[in-house]
């Protein structure tokens, strides 16, 4: 199939937008200046993340398809986060000319296929060559339904704090990919590919949720985030931490500080009554920060600027 030099930037977008069925959001998809999406609630949620090879994904750990899975995924996973409804992407894609054609478009059969599972489409965007490495640029868009938005500054003491989703299995798999093992496999592919639970947004908000947020960079992390926006304390309960047996002895550590799962965590009045995929870890309070059994929390969540 040669490579994107040898395909051309015309030729390249003609591939990959084959590859991209459009949803009903989608008016008018790739192939004019800009796409048109519906936008009924006439506000749109937007957010934008960038992928940069070596520093987000490995292409000798991750394959080309795992890899538009999940740089789909962690932005999808913000807009339900917001309480939103994911209509569509937008995806810059920079690559070395000498990049298979092939490994482009099980890229973008990636972005597709993660995109169907939220409900989205794929609705135009870019690509360009460049020297030396993959860059991805996403915009995912979303559509918030006649509701308000859910924040990070909602959280009232008294709050019961409840978490949706897996945790920890992501940073896992990265330990064990570091480490040059290749197993157990379930944590390699959660690193590879996450699988955010879409339903968590509505799930939240019809139970009256009054914050969420994506967890990305590590649940301590991001729950110090909703503490900081909301002028409160969030105490966690470890031994209510789902920490399963696979983690390992760091299970815990891996729960509390690492990210990239796509997991949410959200904070509730301490009446609401949750169903049994949320799992309550602690509670809301006065003051600051987090803690963690009344202590200060382990170190150890991501950085995009480490020292």
């Amino acid at each position: 199939m040669g490579t994107i030099g040898d395909v051309g930037e015309f030729g390249l977008i003609a591939r990959l937008t084959r590859r991209l069925p459009q949803g009903p959001d989608v008016r008018l998809g790739p192939g004019d200046d800009a796409a048109v999406i519906a936008a009924p609630d006439g506000r749109v949620v937007a957010t934008t993340d960038l992928l940069v090879e070596g520093r987000h994904f490995r292409r000798d750990w991750s394959g080309p398809y795992d890899i538009g899975r999940k740089a789909a995924a962690q932005n999808l996973a913000d807009v339900v986060a917001m309480g939103a409804r994911p209509t569509a992407l937008l995806v810059g894609f920079a690559a070395p000319p000498a990049t298979e054609a092939e490994w482009a478009e099980l890229l973008y059969d990636g972005l597709a296929d993660e995109c169907r599972a939220a409900g989205a489409s794929v609705a135009g965007g870019d690509v360009v060559g460049a020297p030396g490495i993959v860059t991805l640029a996403i915009t995912a868009l979303g559509d918030l339904g006649g509701a308000a938005p859910l924040t990070r500054s909602g959280a009232r003491p008294g709050d019961v704090v409840a978490v949706r989703g897996r945790l920890g299995h992501a940073s896992a798999g990265l330990a064990l990919l570091t480490e040059g093992r290749d197993g157990p496999a379930q944590l390699i592919a959660a690193h590879r590919r996450p699988e955010p639970p879409y339903t968590a947004g509505e799930e939240a908000r019809s139970h009256g949720a009054t914050a969420l947020l994506d967890v990305s960079d590590g649940l301590v992390q991001d729950l110090g985030h909703i503490a900081d926006a909301s002028g409160v304390r969030i105490e966690v309960d470890s031994s209510a931490v789902p920490v399963p047996e696979i983690l390992g002895p760091d299970g815990l550590r891996h729960a509390l500080t690492g990210g990239e799962d796509h997991a949410f965590a959200g904070t509730f009045p301490p009446n609401a009554v949750l169903p049994s995929s949320w799992t309550v870890i602690g509670s809301v309070g006065e003051g600051a920060g987090v803690r963690v059994d009344g202590r200060e929390p382990p170190a150890g969540a991501w950085d995009h600027f480490p020292t």
